[in-house]
């Protein structure tokens, strides 16, 4: 139920965790009693570049050759506009009530509650969470393939093309499973800003990169390739084009989610101004450069290759020469996912972990933190549930990633999965209560629309990445098949 504004007091001092009495207005805490949050446009803009720019524009080129010259760029306008409005629209929903003094929604799923309430907040959690848990499959897999791109094309070189330079996913999974186990451990996301920082910096050099590996591919051939539909019936079956075009909508889909982070972020920027300001103004620059990004690569990408396009852009350089150059970018790839990861896993680790302490507040296991000197830097505080199913999770995933290391089809069931829910129904509903949009008036009608619209297109997406994997399974042998 929607908490009134007008009926919530703030206490004039609250107990911090230190036991001593502070003022709700101390220059160190923010009015719900929280050290004082510091983020700012920039921070948040580059937590969301670095959560939407990532292997996702990989498959760009392979999304807008299945669906073509005039289908493929509308579909990335499209997706990037519906986006960013809904975006603006849950970047309302942080407080319920006052955008400045209203009631703080920590989580997504806890705006959810805050809101809407009931079997909503249940069917949230579960499409969020599955959404993070994907995520962190589906970067494993893409960095497993950066991995071995960058030792293939050593190898190669090293061997002078004698050396077929065949190889297993599996051990470079473990590596990337290995680091990110150590980094799972950092407490939240408020101490995750340079790594975000960092992993924008990677994420915007290997974009550029194949940006640039694209253009140079159109002189060289000195032609565009490609054809207004896409790939044409007789290079694939008819159902086989009807399942790609469904899957590249789920990879558009894919590459344009981060809206089951946005709550998380905002909850990491000062105010005043309102946060809602800010996140507005950090989503408009963050969707702004992606979407010029995202249409620049999978563009040239399709232009260079044509109906051939790859499903991970930098593999369709194949060994070009400068070689090193595809290493770097690949390795870009690596240190950026590494730095995904934890932006989106963060959310879920939080709720996994706020969710224990509140049921055994008493056992020293989940809530006790051990202070370790570090020379140099502040003592780490290590916490012993936190480590164990962290170092669990991480383990998980990276089982998984190595069961099934279909990076398309993966990426487009994620996105097909999470797009309708968590980037457009739950914003809708939840903006229609904080803004009293009254039912059946025009605004309203058109929301519904855009929800149903969008809701239609997630389900076709979801079949044709289903399909995909399904095909993929038939040849593939778990743990065993080398690239």
């Amino acid at each position: 139920m929607l908490e009134n504004d007008a009926d919530r007091t703030y206490p004039e001092a609250f107990e911090a965790s230190n036991g001593k009495i502070q003022l709700a207005d101390s220059d160190s805490f923010d009015d719900d009693g929280r050290p004082k949050r510091t983020g700012t446009v920039w921070t948040a803009s580059a937590h969301i570049i670095t959560a939407v720019i990532g292997s996702g524009v990989l498959s760009l080129a392979w999304a807008v050759a299945q669906l073509g010259w005039v289908a493929g760029p509308a579909i990335m306008i499209l997706f990037s506009a519906v986006t960013y409005y809904t975006s603006i629209l849950l970047a309302v929903c942080y407080r319920s009530g006052d955008q400045l003094t209203g009631k703080r929604n920590y989580t997504y799923t806890q705006a959810v509650r805050s809101y809407l309430g009931g079997m909503n907040v249940k069917f949230c959690a579960w499409v969020q969470y599955a959404n993070l848990f994907g995520v962190a499959i589906g970067y494993t897999i893409a960095a497993s393939i950066s991995m071995m791109a960058v030792k293939r094309s050593n190898c190669y070189h090293n061997s002078g093309g004698k050396d077929p330079c065949k190889m297993n996913s599996n051990v470079y999974m473990i590596s990337f499973g290995i680091a990110e186990i150590i980094l799972s451990q950092i407490p939240d996301f408020n101490e995750l800003w340079w790594l975000s920082i960092v992993a924008a910096v990677m994420s915007f050099t290997y974009s550029i990169i194949g940006l640039g590996l694209g253009m140079t591919k159109v002189i060289q051939n000195g032609m565009v390739k490609g054809s207004l539909t896409g790939v044409s019936i007789g290079a694939v079956s008819e159902i086989q084009k009807i399942w790609r075009t469904f899957q590249a909508l789920g990879n558009i889909a894919f590459a344009y989610s981060y809206s089951m982070i946005l709550i998380e972020i905002q909850d990491t920027i000062k105010s005043p101004p309102e946060e809602s300001k800010t996140m507005s103004k950090a989503t408009l620059v963050s969707v702004l450069v992606t979407s010029i990004f995202y249409i620049l690569c999978g563009c040239f990408g399709y232009a260079a290759f044509g109906d051939s396009s790859p499903g991970n852009l930098l593999t369709g350089f194949g060994l070009f020469n400068p070689y090193w150059l595809l290493d770097i970018a690949n390795v870009a790839i690596v240190v950026h996912l590494v730095g995904a990861y934890q932006v989106y896993c963060q959310p879920l680790f939080q709720f996994i972990e706020n969710n224990a302490a509140q049921k055994f507040p008493d056992n020293d296991f989940i809530s006790k933190e051990f202070k370790i000197a570090i020379l140099g830097f502040k003592p780490f505080k290590l916490n012993l549930f936190r480590l164990v199913w962290r170092t669990i999770f991480v383990i998980f995933c990276t089982v998984i990633a190595m069961l099934l290391p279909f990076f398309n089809d993966i990426v487009g069931l994620i996105g097909a999965i999470g797009f309708w829910p968590l980037t457009v129904y739950f914003p809708v509903e939840m903006y229609i209560v904080q803004a009293k949009v009254r039912k059946w008036s025009t605004k309203w009608i058109c929301l519904q629309i855009l929800s149903a619209t969008c809701c239609v297109i997630t389900i076709i997406a979801a079949v044709g990445s289903i399909a995909g994997i399904l095909d993929d399974l038939k040849v593939y042998k778990p743990f065993t098949t080398s690239y």
